[in-house]
């Protein structure tokens, strides 16, 4: 990446030895934010580079382009830092010119204003980075030998990922991106779930973006299926959006899993942040799966992100009717000899070449286990949900019961997180929502 040598930031080999260890603004005895298990074993040195490369990440308006022309000229963040707090030392860092452009000092990555804001970081750097520690995150920079060598390989990877959660789940020995539309179809996140189960059978992490729909339903499923699941978010991670999935994202981090951000605790979300997520989130994958997007869903802007960095991308199609499936049937017109398509989860799991890595029978044992635990009223319930029926008066005309028997079916799924009501209308949840419709129709079948 630019700025970044194999060996860290561009500069003379022990540059940093003739620093000063602590970033400025921090006291001696403040916490080293992110010296936790990703980066056991840093020296103080490299603990002061990470802050520093924290801190600058959390100024408003540096950018990727303008973060690594500085490190180019200053040779590390602690540099950075210094110059910024010295006197004049803001007029100096807005010289700093774009790109590889030493001679053109009209063209600058930095402006005053940005080079004011780096200053003013300078002096609140020991506030910045106990805020950090407040919450939990760990630091993980381009430099640090634990940054994810997928992500690393990307054109323009983020400096800095703030890590809530273990810092190991994104280096996963297989990890699949599983995303769609916020506005899913209840077939698309039994669809999601399904997937998501069998990757994980299959050996995957699962990335995803805790967006509400298909994201959710991907990150639930893993949850259930006792994967390990990865939420790269479009935000700061003390401004968690969606506020909904606030549970979903402690639930993934005690999981095993991480929340990811590129952005700076308090950052609120915006239009812009979201599409720099996405890269994030197909950069941390070998493949991107798309489930459900219609025309001009974000879904296919890491699509996109996954062509263009060399990774593999696979399509859910869907009827040609369908607004839910516009944009993936477009995407695969636009890409037909890029894009594939999803004919089938095994066929998925052979074409991702983890077919022999699977080690469960499948996502269907696990749901009948789970509907048994419930008893054979609430089980029956569930496969009915499973297929699709979604209204009390469905069940009601297809079992012949009571309403009130349906009823405390759906009350008893519900209670074990089986079953989610919405206006009226019940879906399949938690590892249910991964079940086999055509394992439901026959266990079904056989008790009707």
């Amino acid at each position: 990446m630019l700025g970044v040598s194999a060996s860290g930031p561009i500069g003379t080999e022990g540059a940093l030895e003739s620093r000063p260890v602590l970033v400025p603004g921090l006291p001696r005895d403040a916490p080293q934010a992110g010296a936790r298990s990703v980066n056991k074993g840093a020296s103080p040195v490299q603990s002061a580079e990470r802050n520093a490369w924290a801190v600058l990440a959390a100024v408003d308006g540096l950018g990727p382009v303008g973060f690594s022309a500085l490190l180019k000229r200053y040779g590390s963040g602690v540099a950075i830092l210094d110059e910024a707090a010295s006197p004049g030392g803001p007029s100096r860092l807005a010289t700093t010119p774009a790109g590889d452009d030493i001679e053109n000092t009209t063209r600058r990555s930095v402006n005053a204003a940005v080079a004011k804001s780096i200053a003013d970081a300078a002096q609140r750097a020991g506030e910045t980075l106990e805020r950090m520690d407040a919450l939990g995150l760990q630091i993980v920079t381009a430099a640090d030998a634990g940054y994810p060598r997928r992500l690393a390989a990307i054109e323009m990877p983020p400096h800095v990922l703030f890590v809530l959660g273990d810092p190991l789940a994104l280096e996963a020995r297989s990890s699949v991106a599983l995303v769609g539309t916020r506005r899913a179809t209840d077939a698309g996140r039994a669809l999601a779930a399904r997937l998501a189960s069998a990757l994980v059978s299959a050996g995957c992490t699962i990335v995803s973006g805790l967006a509400t729909g298909i994201d959710g339903a991907a990150h639930s499923a893993t949850i259930h299926a006792r994967g390990t699941t990865v939420a790269v978010i479009g935000s700061g991670h003390a401004a968690l959006f969606p506020r909904i999935h606030k549970r979903l994202a402690a639930s993934i981090v005690a999981s095993g899993g991480a929340i990811v951000s590129e952005l700076a605790p308090d950052v609120r979300p915006t239009h812009g942040t979201f599409p720099r997520r996405n890269r994030i989130i197909s950069g941390l994958a070998d493949a991107t799966v798309v489930v459900e997007a219609p025309a001009r869903s974000g879904a296919l802007i890491t699509a996109s992100w996954a062509l263009e960095q060399g990774r593999e991308c696979f399509i859910v199609p869907g009827p040609i009717d369908a607004p839910a499936s516009a944009g993936c049937l477009a995407f695969l017109r636009e890409f037909a000899g890029s894009a594939r398509i999803v004919a089938g989860i095994p066929q998925l799991i052979d074409d991702l070449g983890l077919a022999d890595h699977q080690t469960q029978p499948g996502v269907s044992t696990n749901a009948a286990a789970t509907l048994v635990e419930v008893g054979d009223a609430a089980g029956r319930i569930g496969r009915e949900l499973v297929l699709g029926r979604a209204t009390v008066d469905e069940l009601v005309a297809v079992t012949g019961w009571p309403v009130a028997s349906v009823l405390a079916a759906l009350t008893m799924l519900e209670r074990h997180g089986l079953a989610v009501g919405i206006h009226g209308r019940f879906r399949p949840a938690g590892s249910l929502a991964a079940a086999d419709p055509a394992t439901a129709r026959r266990r079904s079948s056989a008790h009707t």
